[in-house]
């Protein structure tokens, strides 16, 4: 004797769909596309799928533990200088103004010794700020003084190595790193 009459087939498939019982499944974002374009990710092979995913989280492990020393320098570098400045090396960086200023004070740090100091005669305001990036960069101290000579003001920008720290040179020089930014790279 049968505790349950027989069930209908729509009545079993209310019995198994799923909440909220008997109403239509909502659409999968796999129905709404075209079915080609997922038919690979849907029918993987579940020890492909592990080997890719290992793959993909040791690919990553690397990338975090493995910085590169000299991106990391220039970038410190880059963080000194501020932020006003940073866009004014932005904006003139193909020039050969910031050229030349990188280039003199780079010798100036390979020659110099601790109390020397490399005095500047820069008119243009402009031309100032990038000094003082350049120099902020090279984490060196440089400071604007206006001289009187005769009925002329003069400005002599004063750069020298701050006294508690040793100046080491970035292998990547700061137009080599505005470069890479503006393409990109970086």
């Amino acid at each position: 004797m049968e505790l349950v009459p027989r069930l209908h087939a729509e009545e079993i498939r209310g019995l198994f769909a799923p909440p909220p019982w008997g109403e239509e499944v909502p659409l999968s974002a796999f129905c709404m596309t075209s079915k080609g374009e997922w038919d690979k990710f849907r029918h993987i092979d579940m020890d492909k799928e592990s080997t890719i995913i290992e793959a993909l989280k040791s690919s990553s492990s690397k990338r975090k533990g493995r910085v590169d020393a000299d991106k990391t320098a220039v970038l410190n570098a880059w963080h000194r200088v501020d932020c006003r400045t940073r866009e004014a090396l932005r904006r003139s960086f193909p020039s050969d103004v910031v050229t030349g200023y990188e280039e003199c004070i780079r010798a100036f740090i390979e020659e110099s010794g601790d109390g020397d100091v490399l005095m500047l005669r820069v008119q243009d305001p402009f031309h100032r700020l990038l000094l003082h990036g350049v120099s902020e960069f090279y984490d060196l101290v440089s400071v604007t003084e206006m001289q009187l000579e005769g009925t002329e003001s003069l400005k002599t920008t004063r750069v020298k190595k701050k006294k508690a720290s040793s100046v080491e040179l970035p292998n990547i020089t700061l137009c080599q790193f505005l470069k890479m930014a503006k393409e990109g790279i970086w």
